[in-house]
């Protein structure tokens, strides 16, 4: 059963993963796609608020 900084580190490395599938979406001009990661990007920015976690180093779409 994972711990609480392994669910963190998880959290984490999906943040980072959908940030930079975002810019890809982005720079291919494909809307649809950024508009679905997006919301992933918010659900998980929420999560991570919560858990304390401080973003402010981590967040390149800074939206």
């Amino acid at each position: 059963m994972p711990n609480g900084l392994e669910i963190a580190k998880a959290a984490i490395d999906d943040f980072k993963k959908i940030q930079e599938y975002m810019i890809l979406a982005k720079k291919e001009n494909a809307t649809e796609t950024y508009a679905k990661l997006k919301d992933e990007y918010l659900s998980i920015k929420a999560i991570l608020n919560v858990a304390g976690v401080n973003l402010t180093d981590i967040d390149k779409i800074k939206e």
